[in-house]
C-alpha cells in the first residue's frame, strides 16, 4: 500500500494565479486557481455521495486569498468568491496534480456541454 504523499513545500502564486506543491516523491505540480475551485472536495461541489457531483460554472477568474494549514494532513483554500470549505488534504492535492490534464478535460467539456445545451457558446 502507498502511503500518502509528503508535502515539501506549497506557494500561492497569485500573479499566474496557480497554487505550487511540491511533494517529497520529486513531484512538483502547478495547479490553477480554477482547477482548484471546480475540483474542491466540498459537497457543494462533490455533493453528498456518487453521483450527486455539481457542475461549478463561472469560476475563470476567481482567486485565493488564503491557504490556511489544518493539522499536518490539509489546507484549507480561501478562495475570493467566500468559497472555503473542504479540506484539500496532502493526498488529494497529489491526485489532482496527478490526474489534471483528464480531470481538465472532463471539465472542459461538462462546461462546454453544459453552455451548448442553454445555447450559449463555451468559453
Amino acid at each position: 500500500m502507498m502511503s500518502d504523499p509528503i508535502p515539501t513545500e506549497i506557494k500561492l502564486r497569485k500573479a499566474s494565479r496557480v497554487l505550487e506543491v511540491s511533494f517529497a516523491d520529486g513531484s512538483r505540480f502547478q495547479l490553477p486557481f480554477e482547477y482548484l475551485r471546480v475540483h474542491s472536495p466540498s459537497a457543494e461541489v462533490k455533493g453528498h455521495g456518487p453521483g450527486q457531483e455539481v457542475l461549478v460554472l463561472g469560476k475563470e477568474n476567481v482567486g485565493i486569498a488564503a491557504v490556511d494549514p489544518v493539522g499536518q494532513y490539509a489546507v484549507k483554500l480561501v478562495f475570493d468568491d467566500g468559497h472555503d470549505t473542504g479540506l484539500f488534504t496532502w493526498k488529494y492535492l497529489h491526485e489532482l496534480g496527478l490526474e489534471q490534464p483528464a480531470k481538465w478535460a472532463q471539465y472542459l467539456a461538462r462546461k462546454a456541454q453544459a453552455a451548448t445545451a442553454k445555447g450559449a457558446p463555451a468559453k
